[in-house]
């Protein structure tokens, strides 16, 4: 019987699972706005500039600290301009950038879609309405 020759192990990468941002251009897309509460703040500030607390009345079952912590976010990622007034009164406006008003035709699009094939849902016209914004 022949004796096996043991050899050398190649060495082997190994494959993390997760993609790098960079690869993507969905993904990376994606990870701008695509949680729970990023397209509805965009949504209302392409109405017109909010203060914080407006934004917070108009979002239902938002907490304050999602609420700040998006908005943190999507500054960062400059998708939305914050505009301080005053402050020892915290006046705070948040308006969208020309980066953000670029993703609109985007959600216009989610949005076609949304209505012609899920039921119960509702246009970004009729959510704006119902927040009375």
């Amino acid at each position: 019987m022949p004796v096996q020759e043991v050899t050398k192990r190649l060495p082997v990468r190994k494959n993390s699972g997760t993609m790098e941002l960079g690869r993507c251009a969905v993904t990376a897309t994606l990870k701008q706005f695509a949680t729970k509460w990023k397209p509805c703040i965009i949504s209302y500030l392409a109405v017109k500039p909010l203060r914080y607390n407006q934004l917070y009345r108009a979002i239902p079952n938002i907490s304050r600290k999602m609420l700040s912590q998006h908005l943190d976010e999507l500054e960062a990622d400059e998708l939305i301009i914050r505009t301080p007034y005053d402050r020892k009164l915290q006046h705070v406006e948040y308006k969208l950038s020309p980066k953000g008003l670029s993703v609109l035709g985007l959600f216009t699009t989610l949005e076609r879609w949304g209505l012609a094939n899920l039921p119960g849902v509702l246009s970004i016209d009729q959510m704006v309405h119902r927040a009375g914004i």
